[in-house]
């Protein structure tokens, strides 16, 4: 075993034991036992233990003392927080790409939304997911802010691939945020690129709420089959102004 391969097995088993909280194949309160969860992924039960450790620091499960594991209450404004988060940082990194954006990463943007919509006429939906997020990599690594980028990421991986999936996967939505965001990069309007791009991560949230609420993954749903109010951000920043 090389030494990095004990953090990529617990990096294996966070990633894992989150998409089955998040699709609901485990409930709120469920015990999570580490044989299982070993045997699925091929691995010891240490790097198990060791990822539903780091699991319980970011709010997904409960180390119960002398119990293990168990799947942590989520509420509906848990996941929009999240999101708001991210779009916060998109946004402002989406601001700073409009500084300093050169003419090739513009073009590079412009076949990725090509592509992303010629894959889109044929039906070929995991390569018009693929182009969406190549889509915002690109734009994160024109803002040439890495410790912003990698913060951005590292939240992102909080959060189940497939809600990224189910965001750029909005064909009519996404392509066209897409495109406006292109056009405020290219006229250098900080403020404008800002504004798209949180307005683009959020506008599915309450839709993904929605349908994580019928997986069961929501410990309390509202009885009346109600989601949270939005909270009432503001969504602007001295920075992006």
């Amino acid at each position: 075993m090389t030494v990095n391969a004990r953090p990529q097995l617990s990096d294996d088993v966070a990633t894992h034991v989150r998409e089955m909280i998040l699709s609901g194949q485990v409930k709120p309160g469920e015990f999570l036992r580490t044989e299982p969860i070993a045997a699925a992924l091929g691995i010891s039960n240490t790097p198990v233990r060791e990822g539903l450790v780091r699991l319980s620091g970011e709010g997904f499960v409960e180390a119960l003392p002398r119990r293990g594991f168990a799947v942590a209450a989520f509420r509906a404004q848990d996941i929009r927080d999240l999101f708001w988060v991210q779009a916060m940082l998109a946004g402002r990194l989406a601001a700073r790409a409009a500084e300093q954006i050169t003419a090739a990463q513009l073009d590079e943007l412009e076949a990725l939304n090509t592509a992303r919509a010629a894959a889109s006429v044929r039906g070929d939906e995991a390569s018009e997911v693929k182009r969406g997020h190549e889509f915002h990599r690109a734009v994160n690594l024109a803002a040439d802010s890495p410790r912003l980028t990698n913060l951005l990421g590292q939240l992102s991986r909080r959060l189940s691939s497939t809600f990224y999936n189910d965001v750029e996967g909005h064909d009519d939505e996404t392509q066209t945020a897409h495109e406006a965001i292109v056009d405020a990069l290219r006229d250098r309007d900080g403020a404008s690129a800002a504004r798209l791009m949180r307005a683009h991560i959020m506008g599915g949230v309450d839709e993904l709420i929605a349908e994580l609420a019928d997986r069961g993954i929501f410990a309390d749903p509202d009885p009346g089959g109600e989601l949270p109010p939005r909270d009432s951000h503001d969504h602007r920043t001295t920075e992006d102004s």
